[in-house]
């Protein structure tokens, strides 16, 4: 049933700190057609991420919905989040349960609760000189840090994920991740998330993307994915088959990539193997989740 859905929600996240955040953008496209609309947040400074999380809650028709945030760590590649600490999760919603935990006293869903953990801060990259003793895994190949398979899978395919067990630099999603996973913590029972849980038959369901493969999708070519003015934002958007939107001159990055990942998403959904990836195995939907999009 992946072609029932009336609506595709895509938000750009953000894992800063503060009350509201610059960073969020929401888009919706109707299955109806029609191009892509941003939503505006209940306040001019911004959404907050708990105003988000209402919204996927209160969700009213069948929405696919997408978030660019990691839904979970890496977790095949050593068989545990983190190998070495007794308190490791044996799953995704476990993790999210912990992090959240951890995060008990932190405001407006933010994650430094659990950065600041002395056994969790082990696994991460936090800044210059400022590395866990654990980030790296024995023997590891490479500096970047630890994938999991769906990442694999995305670089394949041409774009660059960054392992969410750093937060350094523009292109971490390290923070985004930990600050989403509370809200799927505290979305469980209400929304699935898929593959973590099973698609369902009717209702809504949240996924996780990658903005970059929507825009590459859209004609995008080369290490550069982020759109910054309407025209080139339009020109994506009618390679996806979708009509314009309203503007011209600059747009920011992240209204830019929620409006495209929302037609995205409408153009998508209904290719089947997109929702049975070759690496996305029982153990691997219940551990690591995947990202939508990736083969």
């Amino acid at each position: 049933m992946i072609g029932r859905f009336a609506q595709f929600l895509a938000v750009d996240w953000s894992g800063a700190k503060g009350p509201r955040q610059k960073g969020i953008a929401v888009a919706l496209a109707s299955a109806e057609g029609g191009p892509p609309a941003l939503l505006a947040p209940p306040d001019p400074r911004g959404w907050a991420r708990a105003e988000v999380l209402a919204l996927l809650a209160g969700l009213k028709v069948p929405t696919l919905v997408g978030l660019d945030l990691g839904i979970s760590l890496p977790h095949a590649d050593a068989g545990a989040f983190f190998p070495g600490w007794d308190a490791s999760p044996p799953d995704a919603k476990g993790l999210w349960a912990l992090i959240d935990a951890l995060c008990a006293a932190d405001p407006h869903l933010e994650a430094g609760g659990f950065l600041a953990h002395p056994e969790a801060a082990r696994y991460f990259r936090h800044g210059a000189g400022a590395t866990g003793d654990r980030f790296l895994l024995p023997g590891a190949a490479t500096r970047e840090g630890r994938f999991r398979i769906a990442e694999h899978a995305q670089r394949a395919q041409g774009v660059r994920p960054v392992s969410n067990f750093n937060l350094v630099g523009a292109a971490q999603v390290g923070k985004s991740s930990l600050t989403g996973m509370r809200m799927l913590h505290r979305l469980r029972g209400r929304v699935p998330v898929w593959p973590v849980d099973p698609l369902p038959d009717e209702g809504s369901v949240i996924t996780e993307i990658y903005t970059s493969m929507a825009a590459r999708l859209g004609g995008m070519r080369g290490t550069a994915t982020k759109l910054r003015s309407f025209e080139g934002l339009n020109d994506a958007l009618g390679a996806l088959g979708s009509p314009p939107v309203s503007g011209a001159g600059s747009i920011d990055d992240h209204s830019a990539d929620a409006l495209l990942t929302a037609a995205w998403l409408r153009r998508v959904h209904t290719t089947r193997g997109l929702w049975h990836p070759g690496g996305l195995t029982p153990e691997v939907a219940r551990t690591e989740g995947w990202t939508f999009g990736a083969v």
